[in-house]
């Protein structure tokens, strides 16, 4: 029987009244159909999968396919983006019609997309420089936790050394679930996750999650103080800074609204690191765009992706370019730790990653 896979109402009937698949929840217009639901039903009857990549696809060629066609400049067959400096409330730049800042990298078929992305020229190559855990190195310099400090000054992985520390077992020991563990930790304590949330992303109870945390806590205890004295510092002054002075007010901390309160606590441990992670890539930037101009080569730095330049040069600079972008973005800012740089190049945007 056809039906419009793309009609929730139709989609709904099919599954849950011919197909008689278990309701998971309903809204006021009839059965939900969105992902979290389709998620939860995927091991009761192959349409499922097949319905999750239809629209999968579908999102990928109205956003990313025929979304982006529609911003090709006709003379010069590329797209020219707008980069917002005071969109993003951390200080990091936003990037809109289109935004190239969010061109899919989790899915193969997403990271095929970024095939359209090449040089202006034949004769040109694209370099890809990327910062390696920027914000995890911006909070070893900030909470000054000699634990992390190490790690990033021996050239560790820090979420191998950071498993190998809450898990209690050597380095070479670490598990990969153990390290994919230890990464969520590292980075959900960053934006404020709590234990609640945290045992969510990693599908444990909430005192499993809680149990991790502490044990994070008590191998960097400096990384708990400094967060502590941040939302502590919100509170009593209403704002939090980066590594610059550049501040960021947060009127949620004083509310008497708990979940605001929460809000503001996530805010205010977010901003200082990824704030200043978002400072350092503009040093870089200028930097990079000013050696460039004093060497007088033809290259040229043609996009930003957080912690991530793209510069379009010709084949026979390549090498000097690789250097110079290594050397400008380690060297943008000196830090506890020592900022690293991982340079790859390419004829396509995704050959580079």
């Amino acid at each position: 029987e056809a039906f419009n896979i793309n009609s929730p109402k139709q989609l709904g009937e099919v599954l849950f009244e011919q197909l008689k698949l278990p309701v998971v929840k309903k809204t006021k217009t009839g059965y939900s159909t969105n992902i979290e639901v389709l998620e939860q039903l995927v091991h009761f009857h192959p349409i499922i999968e097949k319905i999750m990549e239809y629209r999968m696809l579908s999102k990928l060629d109205s956003t990313y396919g025929r979304g982006l066609m529609a911003f090709v400049e006709p003379k010069t067959h590329k797209i020219y983006s707008t980069f917002n400096q005071t969109v993003a409330a951390t200080g990091r730049l936003s990037s809109s019609n289109p935004n190239l800042q969010n061109i899919p990298v989790k899915t193969e078929m997403g990271r095929a997309i970024r095939r359209v992305f090449v040089p202006s020229a034949s004769d040109r190559i694209l370099v890809d420089a990327d910062y390696s855990q920027i914000e995890l190195r911006v909070l070893a310099h900030l909470s000054g936790d000699e634990n992390l400090i190490d790690a990033f000054k021996k050239e560790q992985d820090i979420h191998t050394r950071t498993a190998s520390e809450i898990f209690g077992v050597p380095l070479d020991a670490v598990t990969r679930t153990q390290r994919g563990q230890a990464k969520a930790i590292n980075f959900g304590l960053i934006y404020g996750k709590q234990a609640f949330s945290l045992g969510k992303d990693l599908g444990i109870s909430r005192n499993e999650a809680q149990d991790y945390i502490n044990r994070y806590f008590s191998r960097y205890p400096k990384v708990q103080d400094y967060m502590e004295n941040v939302k502590r510092q919100a509170k009593e002054e209403g704002y939090v800074t980066t590594i610059w002075g550049r501040r960021r007010y947060i009127p949620e901390m004083n509310s008497r609204n708990a979940m605001l309160v929460q809000a503001g606590e996530r805010m205010a441990l977010n901003t200082p690191i990824q704030g200043s992670a978002a400072d350092i890539i503009k040093l870089a930037m200028i930097k990079v765009y000013n050696r460039l101009n004093a060497e007088n080569l033809e290259a040229e730095l043609i996009l930003q992706v957080h912690d991530e330049l793209i510069i379009d040069t010709p084949q026979n600079e390549k090498v000097r370019v690789e250097r110079l972008i290594k050397e400008e973005m380690e060297g943008a800012a000196e830090l506890s730790v020592p900022l690293t740089v991982d340079v790859n190049t390419g004829m396509s945007w995704y050959d580079v990653k």
